[in-house]
């Protein structure tokens, strides 16, 4: 069942949306679940009601609430080269810093709702790296974080997620295309070798045949029903594992 909420953050208002089981099932836990490139529209509801149905209270905020109105946007969007321009510059200032400063308020509402934690977090394309990120900068309040085609996760910027791996307490999972140019392979290795250093409990695992945004139900030409399922046993299970 999905329900509408205002979070209050010192930037503003952020329009958010929550989720639990239309089926009435046990909720183990609650998810952050942050949103991809396009934001908020009915293919977010519906992995987001996905998951909740699996048993969980699920909060999708828009991390893009200080641009106000905008859009909407769907999942092919950025083929058109006026919404990518909007998106491009959208995303580029909408920081991982932000969002990890909204993730404050994030888990006042979570605590507002009646969870304490520990929570799992999920991220799709821009959010893979701001999920890692939070993540790193709260850990003791996630026991799972979750990157589905994350974009520049171990690149050259000074907040690459790869640089945090030490700090991440969470169980950590990562599925990645077998071939994004978002994230390319010596990226890959960077993310592996430097979270293998770290001792982090964490998976790395590419979808051969998968392309960029293949979890997302919108994405026309990319969306994999296989691929998508296989996502999902593998996100369940490291909740299911994590969040008591």
């Amino acid at each position: 069942m999905k329900r509408t909420i205002n979070i209050v953050t010192p930037d503003g208002k952020v329009p958010s949306w929550t989720y639990t089981p239309d089926t009435g099932n046990f909720v183990k836990g609650a998810v952050l679940f942050f949103m991809d490139a396009m934001g908020p529209r009915p293919a977010m509801d519906e992995m987001a009601q996905k998951l909740a149905n699996a048993g969980y209270f699920v909060l999708l905020p828009d991390l893009f609430y200080r641009f106000g109105a905008y859009g909407p946007f769907s999942g092919s969007s950025f083929g058109d080269p006026q919404s990518r321009e909007k998106l491009v510059k959208m995303i580029n200032e909408t920081t991982a810093a932000m969002t990890v400063e909204d993730t404050a308020t994030f888990i006042a509402a979570l605590e507002g709702e009646g969870y304490s934690g520990p929570y799992g977090v999920v991220g799709y394309c821009m959010a893979g790296r701001r999920a890692l990120t939070v993540a790193a900068r709260y850990p003791e309040r996630f026991a799972a974080v979750a990157s589905f085609h994350g974009a520049a996760l171990a690149s050259n910027g000074p907040d690459s997620p790869h640089l945090l791996a030490s700090e991440i307490k969470a169980r950590i999972y990562v599925g990645t295309a077998a071939e994004d140019g978002s994230f390319p392979p010596e990226q890959s290795t960077r993310f592996v070798d430097a979270f293998r250093h770290a001792g982090a409990d964490f998976a790395l695992e590419s979808y051969v045949d998968m392309q960029h945004g293949w979890t997302v139900p919108d994405r026309d030409g990319v969306y994999d029903e296989a691929g998508a399922d296989r996502h999902w046993r593998r996100l369940l299970q490291l909740f299911d594992e994590t969040i008591r």
